[in-house]
């Protein structure tokens, strides 16, 4: 019962932000035991052909001595090696004068900053003071040292028009530092903390038209009326079909999750620390969860019509929307199943 390939991304340091998108929810930091690395691998490596280990979960390199934890992160996967991406810590970068060295170092080329808005907003978002002004110093520096910086807004009903004053900022930043600097403008998904601020989720005809250019993958936003007359007429029963490439979430109390949706209860599949790999191999390589198993009880019919607002003009890719269902779902089914312990998804 092998695996071709793993990715295996843990939550070893914890985080420096507390964000009001993550898309993961909000999770305690805890730093892992010193062995917490070697142990994971040891769990997985009998069972899978390709292994990549990654020691962050969230914020990238929120560790001391970062270079020599990428160079250990190489060292224990297993006939592969992780990337990179367009991921850096801009916590570390505005601290830390050899981080970008560091990121030149590893073949950094562009890094993906995220924006909320302007200060006042981007610290409430970020969730600590001074936020703004360490990202606009970040893209500063990166300018600075030949990396390019790819500025992602999320915006709603609350910002949508500072986004436009940061737009406004990047095309002059483009002409005076740096003019590959990449700017986009999208809704977000509507999981972990997002899902929070569907209440203010942009209306698709509120999307600023200034925007719409740089608006990520604009033609495929729909309101959500719209969404819901899709998926009332598909009575297929939601799936998610595993490939050979599994990535797995971990948590820093070594609970694992597949990388579908946020880190929350119903979609455990299982325990590192109490739990064997004879057991809970299985359950990732067959997708033998409880959420997975209690998708098959229902359809994307009767999602749209139970928890689907008909009536809503909030803008949603459709993937992002079906996952918004599937998660109403869940916490109803996970109520259900056991009403004594009152279980509440936005504490989860």
């Amino acid at each position: 019962m092998m695996i071709r390939k793993l990715n295996l991304v843990t939550d070893l340091y914890g985080c420096p932000n507390r964000c009001m998108h993550c898309w993961l929810g909000h999770m305690p930091n805890r730093k892992m035991e010193e062995d917490a690395d070697l142990f994971i691998m040891d769990y997985f490596s009998p069972y899978a052909e390709k292994i990549a280990f990654y020691s962050w979960l969230r914020e990238p390199d929120f560790c001391e001595g970062y270079a020599e934890r990428w160079k250990r992160d190489l060292s224990i996967s297993k006939n592969t090696v992780p990337e990179r991406f367009e991921l850096a810590s801009f916590w570390r970068i505005v601290r830390d004068e050899s981080y970008i060295p560091f990121l030149k170092s590893v073949d950094v080329k562009k890094v993906q900053l995220t924006f909320f808005g302007l200060e006042e907003t981007q610290d409430r978002y970020v969730g600590r003071k001074g936020a703004y002004a360490e990202i606009l110093k970040a893209s500063d520096l990166l300018i600075e040292n030949g990396i390019i910086p790819r500025w992602q807004c999320f915006i709603n009903e609350e910002n949508k028009e500072e986004i436009v004053s940061l737009y406004r900022m990047a095309q002059k930043n483009r002409k005076e530092q740096c003019p590959e600097l990449e700017f986009f403008v999208h809704e977000g998904t509507c999981d972990g903390e997002n899902r929070k601020l569907y209440p203010i989720r942009i209306r698709k005809q509120n999307i600023p038209e200034e925007l719409i250019p740089v608006y990520l993958e604009y033609e495929e936003v729909m309101e959500e009326k719209k969404c819901c007359e899709i998926l009332q007429k598909d009575a297929s029963v939601p799936k998610f079909p595993l490939t050979d490439e599994i990535t797995l979430n971990i948590s820093n109390t070594y609970d694992v999750y597949f990388n579908l949706t946020h880190m929350t209860e119903p979609w455990i599949i299982g325990n590192l620390k109490t739990e064997k790999p004879e057991i809970l191999i299985p359950r990732i390589i067959n997708g033998d969860t409880f959420a997975l198993n209690a998708l098959a009880e229902t359809s994307w019919q009767k999602l749209a019509e139970e928890f689907g607002n008909f009536n809503s003009d909030r803008a949603f890719r459709e993937e992002d929307y079906r996952m918004y269902l599937i998660n109403s779902y869940l916490d109803q089914y996970m109520q259900k199943q056991k009403p004594e312990e009152a279980y509440d998804p936005v504490q989860q």
